[in-house]
């Protein structure tokens, strides 16, 4: 409880909430961050073994989306819980319904982009050719972009913030595909900047 309540941001995703228990605890979790006024993460994070039906699945993202205030949902996703082929009509379904400051898409080989107010900003990704894994690239993407967040803050953000923070959210990505594992083998800071500099 108190590791939370110290927390800037509380980062949460599906994968803890598939089953009663895990469910609550999350559940929990993010009543306590929220009555400490921390920013609140989700990344449905959807993985389809694990649910005993997509209904069930469904109705949890949907309570993921009404308690966060940035979002980091993949191309996939937005498109199965929409029912939009097209990104940014799947974006404005879901603002139609919650409120979420930042929303973030990745899209795998065609980069990411970033809604914020009235601004749509794209960057195009930094492919390897020598890739060998995507586990753990979603995961990296996402705490960078947490990361900038942490040290930015999520107010008043331009566009420029907007392509800086995805240059290096989609680098480290790219980064990480190069690697067996996912945690242990993330990129540091320096890495990361030296990749965005080789492009």
């Amino acid at each position: 409880t108190e590791l939370i309540k110290n927390s800037k941001i509380f980062h949460f995703g599906t994968l803890s909430m598939t089953h009663d228990g895990v469910r609550a605890a999350t559940k929990k979790a993010i009543s306590i961050a929220e009555e400490a006024n921390a920013l609140i993460s989700f990344d449905p994070n959807l993985r389809p073994p694990l649910w005993k039906s997509l209904d069930d699945a469904k109705e949890q993202v949907l309570y993921g989306l009404g308690h966060c205030h940035i979002l980091k949902i993949s191309d996939n996703e937005i498109q199965w819980l929409t029912g939009k082929e097209d990104y940014t009509d799947g974006v404005n379904w879901i603002r139609e319904r919650y409120n979420i400051p930042l929303i973030l898409v990745s899209m795998g080989k065609e980069g990411s982009r970033a809604y914020y107010e009235d601004k749509i900003v794209e960057i195009k990704p930094f492919l390897q050719k020598n890739t060998i894994e995507t586990t753990g690239a979603g995961d990296t993407f996402c705490g960078c972009v947490l990361h900038y967040i942490c040290e930015h803050g999520l107010d008043n953000l331009t566009e420029a913030d907007l392509t800086s923070m995805l240059t290096f959210a989609n680098a480290a990505a790219a980064r990480i595909t190069t690697r067996k594992g996912a945690l242990r083998v993330m990129p540091d800071r320096a890495e990361i900047e030296k990749e965005i500099v080789s492009r």
